[in-house]
């Protein structure tokens, strides 16, 4: 059943170049010949690595100045990086100007469209009988498929990878030979050919000689991979300049298994029991690689600092090894942030009246893909005349971060690549110009704010803010406060009238329970005298606020105020007298009710309207 459903994948592939080898049996396109090839293939990772050697020849008469590579279209749909160098022997490369040799995609007159061609500009032209080494280095992603596509927690991770035995090339192959580099040395099957042979975790096939163009023998492998295939869907670099002697580096990742996915339930019991057999196809950990002398690190996400990290290094790296907060499966994702600054001197370095900063373009992390990266440069402020070079074509743009202090805000250079592979991890320029004494900007914003507040404060502190004692307002606040004062005054003599009028009522209690008529009739007389008083005292008050325009509209509640005192005064006297002369005469309890009853209800009725407006004073 396995190998039926092999065979089903890939029972399409060799029409594909059946189809490429009857649309190219007319004569050879060029008189190259590849004298030897030698390929190795590393499958020790979710990244695969093609290193091919070749031995070109040139069997015309005409001078060649470029080579064509080949890749079928699921090959070169996946392809990430592409390198090719000169090599003059003994395993030395060699070019001239230290990087690889140009390379760009081109599209050759009868070309088949199922293959995808890449030209290679030689240094110099190679005349008829010249030979010419070449090391061509192929990075692919997303090429090894997971077989099954889901596994359960206790499962390894088994993949399927395609090839072709045969170098597929447009030129005519002498020898050739193939080697696959396997993680281990378990593989469930692969495809048999003759001059196959597996050892240890090597599978060679070859040598094959005299290969015509456009050969192509299909291999297939199934084996075992159990190394993260650690994937960043997104992934936002920014590396910010700082003159002041710092390059501070954030990093923030999405990041996900992108093994085969897991299915069923997660067992953490099950995990932590037996980790490497319940949770081999999952990744714990992750190492990253950040430049010498990196300082203050961080790791984190949106809960808070992760603290499973640590931390080690020399003069010559600096190692940060970082553990999510739970094991990755396949499928599963995670989001996290690292950064860490670097000194300044390291990275920026002047040229030509210019600055340039000059640092890694990719991730740190070991074997990580990056679907999508986002590397932003933040310039300090000011910086003008930008140009960038990196050694690989990139989508560039331009925006503007403000932070503190800024006043026009920081330009910000944005490189984006898709598709990113350790290998893109190489050196990028960002020239730009700088006048230093920019950099006392904020140094003297800060002086001069401190500097204003300061004088700001002890202008406060010896400035009279009060209003002007000649202005309408202020005197019509004085008014109202003498008007608030009276009212308050006023208040105060009725209460005092109020509670004489209580000695009253008490006297006629006290009549009541001794029958001394005398002391009664004393009360009274003192309590008349009183009274008097206070209505003597009632007269200034009332004449100021009669008097005073701002107390026009409260003035009718207090006359109405005085007057009802006035009539509870005469009630209470004439109940007194009442009182009094019924005791004289010696008349009974209920007699003297019935003859007070009349002047009662309307005590009663009168206080309480006294305190209604006395409570309507008391809030003004």
């Amino acid at each position: 059943m396995k190998g039926g459903i092999m065979s089903m994948r890939f029972n399409l592939f060799p029409f594909l170049f059946a189809f490429a080898i009857l649309f190219l049996s007319s004569p050879v396109l060029s008189d190259l010949i590849l004298a030897k090839v030698d390929r190795r293939i590393d499958l020790t990772s979710q990244i695969v690595r093609t290193t091919t050697s070749l031995k070109v020849e040139n069997t015309g008469s005409d001078l060649v100045s470029e080579i064509l590579l080949s890749f079928p279209d699921n090959q070169a749909n996946h392809l990430a990086y592409l390198k090719a160098t000169l090599n003059e022997g003994k395993g030395k490369v060699k070019t001239s100007s230290g990087d690889g040799l140009p390379v760009e995609v081109v599209h050759p007159k009868d070309a088949p469209p199922a293959l995808a061609f890449y030209s290679v500009s030689l240094p110099k032209g190679l005349g008829k009988g010249d030979s010419v080494t070449l090391d061509v280095l192929a990075v692919f992603t997303y090429i090894l498929e997971p077989f099954p596509e889901k596994i359960t927690q206790a499962d390894i991770q088994l993949l399927l990878f395609q090839e072709s035995a045969h170098y597929l090339s447009l030129y005519a192959v002498k020898v050739q030979s193939l080697t696959v580099k396997l993680p281990d040395a378990r593989i469930e099957s692969y495809t048999k050919l003759e001059n196959a042979k597996l050892q240890g975790s090597e599978l060679k096939y070859g040598p094959y000689e005299n290969l015509p163009p456009f050969s192509y023998l299909p291999i297939i492998i199934h084996f075992e991979n159990n190394q993260p295939f650690a994937v960043a869907k997104e992934l936002v670099r920014e590396i910010e300049i700082s003159h002041w002697g710092n390059v501070q580096i954030t990093e923030h990742y999405n990041l996900i298994h992108a093994g085969a996915q897991s299915k069923g339930e997660f067992s953490r019991l099950d995990y932590q029991a037996r980790p490497y057999v319940r949770g081999a196809s999952a990744f714990r950990r992750l190492v990253a690689k950040l430049p010498p002398r990196a300082h203050s690190v961080y790791y984190r996400d949106e809960i808070g600092n992760i603290s499973t990290s640590s931390l080690w290094g020399d003069l010559k790296k600096t190692e940060l090894e970082i553990e999510p907060r739970y094991p990755m499966f396949g499928g599963w994702k995670t989001a996290f942030t690292i950064g860490y600054g670097l000194p300044l001197r390291d990275f920026l370095f002047g040229s030509d009246g210019k600055r340039f900063l000059n640092i890694s373009f990719g991730a740190p992390i070991n074997e990580l893909v990056i679907d999508t990266l986002f590397v932003k440069v933040v310039l300090p402020e000011g910086s003008k005349d930008i140009s960038v070079s990196v050694p690989f074509p990139v989508k560039q743009s331009q925006e503007t971060k403000f932070s503190h202090l800024d006043v026009v805000g920081r330009p910000v250079v944005v490189l984006e690549k898709n598709n990113v592979v350790p290998e893109h991890n190489e050196h990028f320029q960002v020239y730009y110009k700088f006048n230093s004494l920019s950099m006392l900007r904020e140094p003297l914003m800060l002086i001069s704010g401190f500097f204003f507040l300061f004088v700001a404060c002890i202008v406060y502190m010896h400035a009279d803010l009060s209003i002007s004692k000649s202005s309408a307002s202020y005197l019509a606040k004085l008014q109202w406060e003498e008007v608030r004062a009276t009212l308050q005054q006023v208040h105060n003599l009725i209460s005092r009238c109020l509670t004489t009028h209580d000695k009253l009522e008490a006297s006629l209690r006290d009549l009541s329970r001794t029958g001394d008529v005398q002391a009664c009739k004393a009360t009274r007389k003192s309590v008349d005298s009183s009274l008097k008083e206070l209505s003597k005292e009632l007269k200034s008050p009332v004449a100021f606020l009669q008097s005073s325009p701002q107390a026009a509209q409260i003035l009718t509640k207090v006359e109405e105020l005085i007057a009802k005192e006035r009539d509870l005064q005469e009630r209470l006297m004439a109940k007194h007298s009442t009182v009094v002369d019924c005791y004289e005469k010696k008349l009974g309890g209920r007699e003297i009710e019935h003859r007070i009853a009349s002047h009662q209800q309307k005590i009663t009725a009168l206080r309480q309207e006294i305190d209604d407006l006395m409570d309507l004073i008391d809030e003004i």
